[in-house]
């Protein structure tokens, strides 16, 4: 069925300044972005422009509550405070492994949802971490000094250590409830310490059913209209209570309106715009090629494993959503490098840059992609882990290098396990979360076929792995051997260190310990002829656009807390207004009885209580990518007007470059969050919690 035609207002008339020709031939070299164009850190917002373009101008009181009251996942995603007990908003799909973790066959909370009415209903997340940043410390003197003069592993090593002591002087002995990162700006012209306030007791307050926080599935992800409720709350707990915090965002019931200014403040993951043409020449032809290949086979073993029975749907869900998810992102990706428009755009960015300085720096990265081509398959593979897909496998490994890495100097560690990040280390290996041997095999029996396709059968490291048996044969008998399954046995093993490793015959453990030393070889070829000579050039290039637009430009996506401001509007899709809200009635009116288009029974039987007027998503012109998941969209007040949770079709070209006339941010409206936990979930006590001032 056709969704309901929305009562909104059409979305404005085309701003002349969103011309794609002047996108593409001024917006990426620019001395000052045009339009909505950036996500920007909060030490240096673009006062001047939102002053100009909507009237408002944050002074610091206002920036200090929107860093304080905005919460990084540490998975992956975003969410903020909204409420002083530790209440976080976010998105439905960034808490599916806290939410899988605690379902089983007989208790299916991904699919059957799941609401606390009281605190004590409250149910602990297996791994899940909280982050709110404190502190932004410039360093960038301290690395440079430290790396002067140096070159190759000698860099990396230099540079390595000269983080591991800034971030453990930052946590200092409160590493259970300090998180500090050396994070890179610029690709590498700034260096900045971000230090968190970490919260490692999270619990589960709501969680819709999987088939309203994803409804329409694959065919509506990345496209509009849009029906879902991609919302869910988590709380914060410290010493055993729901933790009190001094900055929280409210709810704005009547929530976001077309043409209104909106604010995204979430943790966008990464973004390539500031690469050089001769690194986006290899993101196009090789990483992005080997990476959609493998998702698509992955999504037909995880599909064709979920249709041999229920449980085993089940098991593979959440899987499936994110490999079905990463294959589009990535499609869209390689598909604006593709565009000759957009490479073009991106030579002339690049030749103005150039113009008139010395080009060494361009040079040496451009030499050091033959490397990086070479290495793409095997750095893949082996250290990605991207050869032996098992949950399984994952948990070997950090084993096998945590009990040789922690026996060294902090500072010499591999930077995963340096003292400052052991505490979310240990979290994740000691999850609770149910491991599912079936699944297991089937995963590590594609991932295993795969490593011996691209590697070749003669390669002595898969005769080494798989001997004279077939990759299925290997798979069940590390499956069925193994005892990592018991978290018990995990933290034995992590306790006994080298010796405890060196006595184990477990045979996921044999299999880490074969493969570390190729790995390790890999990834020290990746940055000692790869990442260094990018990483001081990136210094080099970084200088010349200092010289050139000052900080006038934002810096690439770290996952770091940024800023994004646009209005509510639509676009004109080949002719045709969309409209930039949708409507609870239309869920209804879109709803099949078939998947993905199948609505559950507890809002059907909700239908007659739900006021059917009530917009339900919207898109607006911000700037986000992967990472903002769950990102609260506010107002000049900061009041959350929406929930950020997926962009339309045309964002996903946004890791390299951003257009406003097409790219949209999708985001569920807060009348529809609040209508939704009180007519159809019940949830009084929520939503009180929710409005309170």
């Amino acid at each position: 069925m056709a969704p309901a035609a929305s009562a909104f207002t059409r979305s404005r008339p085309v701003r002349s300044r969103h011309l794609l020709a002047v996108c593409i031939g001024g917006l990426l070299g620019a001395p000052a972005v045009l339009a909505d164009e950036g996500m920007w850190t909060l030490d240096n917002l673009p006062k001047a422009a939102l002053q100009s373009q909507y009237g408002f101008k944050p002074d610091q009181v206002w920036i200090d509550h929107a860093m304080q009251a905005s919460v990084r996942l540490a998975g992956g995603c975003s969410g903020s405070f909204v409420s002083p007990d530790g209440l976080v908003l976010t998105n439905a799909h960034c808490v599916v492994g806290c939410v899988q973790g605690l379902s089983s066959a007989e208790r299916d909370l991904q699919n059957d949802g799941f609401v606390a009415r009281t605190r004590e209903e409250e149910l602990q997340c297996p791994a899940e971490e909280l982050n709110v940043l404190r502190e932004i410390t410039d360093v960038s003197g301290r690395l440079a000094s430290a790396a002067a003069g140096k070159q190759g592993q000698a860099y990396v090593d230099a540079r390595n250590a000269e983080k591991s002591r800034i971030e453990s002087e930052c946590v200092g002995d409160d590493e259970a409830k300090t998180r500090c990162d050396v994070v890179e700006l610029y690709n590498g012209g700034q260096q900045h310490l971000y230090r968190y306030h970490r919260y490692s007791d999270v619990r589960l307050v709501f969680s819709p059913e999987y088939s309203v926080g994803f409804f329409g599935g694959d065919p509506d992800n990345f496209n509009f209209p849009r029906y879902n409720l991609d919302a869910a709350l988590l709380r914060a707990y410290e010493d055993g209570k729901p933790a009190q915090v001094d900055h929280h965002f409210t709810i704005k019931p009547e929530g976001a309106e077309a043409g209104e200014l909106v604010m995204v403040t979430g943790h966008p993951g990464r973004t390539q715009r500031q690469l050089t043409v001769a690194q986006l020449e290899t993101v196009r032809d090789v990483s992005l090629i080997n990476t959609l290949l493998w998702l698509a086979e992955r999504r037909a073993m995880l599909g064709q494993y979920g249709r041999s029975s229920e449980e085993a749907a089940r098991q593979a869900q959440s899987d499936l959503t994110f490999t079905d998810n990463s294959y589009k992102v990535v499609r869209g990706q390689l598909q604006a490098l593709l565009d000759p428009q957009v490479f073009a755009g991106k030579r002339a960015e690049e030749a103005r840059l150039r113009e008139g300085v010395d080009a060494a720096p361009w040079n040496e990265v451009e030499a050091a992609q033959a490397t990086a081509r070479q290495l793409a398959v095997p750095y893949m593979l082996l250290e990605q882990g991207r050869g032996f897909d098992s949950r399984l496998f994952g948990i070997a490994r950090t084993l096998v290098r945590g009990a040789d890495e922690r026996a060294k100097p902090n500072e010499s560690r591999l930077p995963e396990y340096q003292e400052a990040g052991q505490g979310r280390l240990q979290q994740t290996l000691l999850s609770k979360a149910p491991v599912y041997p079936e699944y297991e095999i089937a995963k590590l029996t594609w991932s295993l076929t795969k490593f011996r396709e691209l590697l070749g059968t003669d390669d002595p490291l898969v005769k080494a792995v798989l001997g004279t048996q077939s990759p299925a044969q290997v798979a069940t008998a590390l499956v069925e051997g193994s005892s990592l399954a018991d978290v018990a046995e995990r933290e034995r093993l992590w306790n006994g260190g080298a010796a405890a490793i060196e006595a184990s015959d477990d045979p996921f453990i044999r299999l880490a310990r074969i493969v570390d030393a190729p790995a390790r070889a890999v990834r020290k070829r990746q940055e000692s002829e790869v990442s260094s000579i990018e990483s001081r050039a990136a210094t080099q290039i970084a200088k010349v656009r200092f010289d050139k637009l000052g900080t006038t430009v934002y810096p690439d996506a770290t996952f770091t807390l940024r800023l994004s401001y646009g209005d509510v509007a639509g676009w004109d899709e080949n002719g045709k207004a969309i409209e930039p809200f949708t409507t609870m009635g239309g869920v209804f009116a879109r709803n099949t009885g078939a998947e993905p288009y199948a609505l559950p029974k507890r809002w059907l039987d909700a239908q007659g209580r739900i006021a059917q007027d009530t917009p339900f998503n919207f898109v607006s012109t911000n700037d986000i990518i992967g990472g903002n998941s769950g990102s609260p969209v506010i107002n000049r007040d900061a009041e959350v007007v929406g929930l950020a949770f997926d962009g339309n079709i045309h964002s996903l070209g946004g890791n390299f470059w951003y257009d406003p006339r097409l790219n949209r941010t999708v985001s569920v409206h807060s009348a529809a969050i609040i209508e939704s936990l009180k007519s159809v979930y019940g949830a009084d006590a929520v939503v009180e919690e929710l409005l309170q001032k």
